[in-house]
């Protein structure tokens, strides 16, 4: 099988995590958390970052220390998978679901506007499958309205909109290292500010909202959370860390060879790329066209018997039970989860994978005319 999004642990990986056993810094503290979380401020440009244990308690953290609460709304992307929706959630707060844009499948900034009312304390865009969000007007909006501005990144690390990594444009960004992600630590995230009174607040509240003050070690005058990194998982991202500009360089090869076999393809739609873009392509897609017979779920059960891993694209949040009474028209959102697919994207991909997985699509859509 051909899988969707595999990793790649091909660099110091095993040297530092044995370094971590061999000197038995294997909990939340160790050498390798402050070295992650410094190393990954200066691949994204971004002066301060608190590794977690994974990317929804990123999230959980962002809202929880940007005091959203019970009573407040969020107006974020429906079109994602369902983590930043759910953080939203546990803070007690309300998300407003905004409609996605038809080409690069993001929040679509002229719609969210109309959706700001005096509960609104945030918007929440989510960067999908790599492809910046246009985030110059979300921030005049946040501006104009004094909103916070949270970017879920968790699916483009390495993208960059206007010559700027993604995850640094609002007042928090979100990252997540998932075993499918661009890089990995198994589970592990990080949040990024520019703000040092944002991030102080954010690694307090991470680590049980713990006093450190002298004589004050066991006081929390505060609700916290247990969601710091291990030592373990921080030495593995720092190994993956080093190897990610070769990741996204990787990823955005495969995506021109997938670009060159299907863009003149009749019924398919090819991941875009904005000029103002630069597209990390943690999953390469498609749509089917609207006025193509082509059904999505025929061609992936087609391609997984022939040994290739696919996926549906996300099903809009809106949809699910626990969000249905929630507010957000979505319409363009839901047309392209009923036609879009992942395909194959790992940074090991071989063009003749590549060529073998575009032959299996090219025949489909010939058989079906």
């Amino acid at each position: 099988m051909i899988p969707l999004s595999e990793p790649l642990l091909n660099g110091n990986e095993w040297k530092y995590i044995k370094d971590c056993l061999d000197t038995n810094w294997v909990s939340s503290v160790g050498k390798y958390v402050d070295l992650f979380e410094e190393e990954f401020a200066k691949y994204v440009g971004c002066p301060r970052t608190v590794a977690v244990i994974n990317g929804t308690s990123a999230l959980h953290l962002a809202l929880r220390t940007l005091g959203i609460g019970s009573g407040d709304e969020v107006i974020v992307s429906a079109l994602t998978f369902i983590a930043p929706v759910n953080a939203i959630k546990y803070v007690g707060a309300t998300p407003v679901f905004a409609d996605s844009q038809a080409d690069t499948w993001n929040m679509d900034p002229e719609k969210i506007e109309e959706m700001i009312t005096t509960k609104t304390k945030a918007i929440m865009p989510v960067h999908i499958y790599g492809h910046p969000v246009n985030m110059d007007p979300i921030l005049e909006l946040a501006k104009k309205h004094n909103l916070y501005v949270i970017e879920d990144a968790t699916e483009a690390l390495g993208s960059e909109y206007k010559g700027r990594k993604v995850g640094i444009l609002g007042d928090v960004g979100i990252f997540s290292f998932n075993g499918n992600k661009i890089m990995t630590t198994g589970g592990g995230g990080m949040l990024v500010t520019n703000s040092n009174k944002i991030a102080d607040k954010a690694r307090f509240l991470c680590n049980q909202a713990k006093e450190t003050k002298p004589n004050k070690e066991f006081y929390h005058p505060d609700i916290g959370f247990n969601f710091r990194l291990t030592n373990v998982l921080a030495a593995m991202g720092l190994a993956q860390l080093e190897q990610l500009p070769d990741f996204v360089l990787a990823r955005r090869k495969n995506a021109r060879l997938y670009t060159g076999y299907l863009q003149n393809v009749p019924g398919i739609i090819v991941q875009d790329e904005k000029p103002w873009a630069v597209n990390c392509f943690w999953l390469f897609s498609i749509v089917l066209e609207e006025t193509a017979s082509l059904k999505r779920d025929e061609l992936i059960n087609i391609l997984a018997s022939r040994g290739i891993d696919s996926r549906p694209f996300f099903t809009p949040v809106n949809m699910f039970p626990p969000y249905k009474e929630c507010q957000g028209q979505t319409p363009v959102a839901y047309s392209l989860y009923q036609r879009g697919i992942n395909l194959p994207s790992s940074v090991n991909l071989t063009q003749q994978n590549i060529s073998y997985i575009c032959t299996v699509i090219t025949e489909f859509i010939d058989s079906q005319k």
